[in-house]
């Protein structure tokens, strides 16, 4: 279905478009920390597995892209890619869970949300 500049979509297909973008901002997540266990893509395993997350990762941002408002689609995406990435660095790799960076976590948890709300 096209949609004309102005017109807009089709609440089932907005529906769509925000989960296709929110499962791209999971694999963002899966291509980030696959990216630490690669050891510079020289681990055969998580290499596959870290391009197979950038490439469906992608995939969905461009399927999203068709109904959704780049700006907002990308930052959502790099947000949750973001905001996931970090909360697992602080889980899987014991990086620092200072109360400065959850504050700093939950205002890109509020933007998302902002952005969610006006879009």
């Amino acid at each position: 279905m096209s949609i004309t500049v102005g017109t807009p979509p089709p609440p089932t297909e907005l529906i769509v478009a925000w989960v296709y973008l929110f499962v791209a901002g999971l694999f963002e997540i899966g291509w980030a920390i696959g990216l630490k266990y690669t050891q510079g893509f020289t681990r055969l395993v998580p290499s596959l597995f870290t391009l197979a997350s950038m490439i469906l990762s992608l995939g969905l941002l461009g399927l999203a892209l068709k109904t959704l408002p780049v700006g907002t689609a990308y930052a959502i995406w790099t947000g949750v890619g973001t905001i996931g990435t970090a909360l697992l660095g602080i889980h899987l790799f014991g990086e620092p869970a200072t109360a400065m960076r959850l504050v700093c976590i939950g205002l890109i948890v509020a933007g998302i949300v902002g952005l969610k709300l006006v879009s």
